[in-house]
C-alpha cells in the first residue's frame, strides 16, 4: 500500500523497515534544582498571574428595552465600550445605549469557567417560558425577572458557590 501511494504521491516517504526509534528514557539526564531556583518559583507563584473574569448583565435605557450578557475581566471599561465611549463593544449593544449595569457575577478563575457560564445563562433565558405581564411591571422589571429565573437555574445546574452574585438593579 505505501508504494502504491508513494508512486501517486511522490511526496510520500517509503518506510523504513529496520528503522528504531529513539530511546528517550536512557538520554535523560536529570538536573539537580537548587535550593535558589525553588525559592524563585515559590515566589512566583505567590503572586497572582491569572485575571479574575466576571459575567455580567447590562440593561439598555431606550426603548424598546433590551438585556445583555457578556464577559470580561475589567467591567467599567466594557460597559465604557458597549456605551460607545471607548472604541469596542459588541455590535449587538450599539443600539441600546446607553447602558446600566443590571448584575455583575465575580470570582471566575479562567476563560473557558466564564464562557461556559455565560452560554447556559443565554440558553436558560431563552428556553424559559415568558410569563404574562402585570400591568404593574413594566418592561425592564419583567426582562430582569426572566433573567434571575434563568441565572437561579444555571446556578442549580453548575457549582457556583465560590461566584458572588450582585445585583445592581
Amino acid at each position: 500500500m505505501t508504494r502504491l501511494l508513494s508512486r501517486t504521491f511522490p511526496s510520500v516517504k517509503l518506510r523504513d523497515c529496520n528503522f528504531k526509534a529513539p530511546d528517550f528514557k536512557k538520554s535523560q539526564t536529570q538536573v539537580p534544582i537548587s535550593s535558589s531556583s525553588s525559592q524563585q518559583s515559590q515566589e512566583n507563584s505567590k503572586t497572582p498571574k491569572s485575571k479574575s473574569w466576571s459575567v455580567y448583565l447590562i440593561l439598555s435605557t431606550t426603548e424598546p428595552i433590551k438585556t445583555y450578557v457578556g464577559i470580561t475581566t475589567d467591567f467599567a471599561r466594557r460597559l465604557k465600550q458597549h456605551n460607545g465611549e471607548i472604541r469596542g463593544g459588541a455590535k449587538a449593544s450599539s443600539a441600546g445605549r446607553p447602558w446600566l449595569c443590571a448584575c455583575i457575577i465575580t470570582g471566575f478563575t479562567c476563560l473557558s469557567q466564564a464562557s461556559s457560564f455565560e452560554s447556559k445563562w443565554k440558553i436558560f433565558s431563552r428556553k424559559l417560558p415568558r410569563r404574562k405581564k402585570d400591568e404593574e411591571m413594566s418592561q425592564s422589571d419583567a426582562l430582569l425577572q426572566h433573567r434571575r429565573r434563568a441565572l437561579e437555574k444555571v446556578e442549580e445546574s453548575l457549582e457556583c458557590s465560590h461566584l458572588e452574585t450582585d445585583w445592581k438593579i
